[in-house]
């Protein structure tokens, strides 16, 4: 039988500035995440448009 045990959190002390580091640090983290994510939807973005060809909306509607 396995002894379950429930905790409850009733209360957390972060001093101000350690969680300001924290948010500054994550914050600081996202811009190469950003960059990475940014560089992946454009590589999907180019191989649909290349699928596409010329017979997508695009090259229909500014080719007329």
């Amino acid at each position: 039988m396995i002894d379950v045990r429930r905790i409850v959190v009733v209360g957390l002390r972060i001093p101000f500035f350690r969680l300001a580091k924290f948010f500054i640090e994550a914050a600081l983290a996202l811009i190469p995440a950003a960059i990475v994510v940014g560089f992946l939807l454009m590589l999907a973005t180019a191989l649909v448009a290349a699928a596409l060809g010329s017979h997508g909306f695009l090259a229909r509607h500014w080719t007329s």
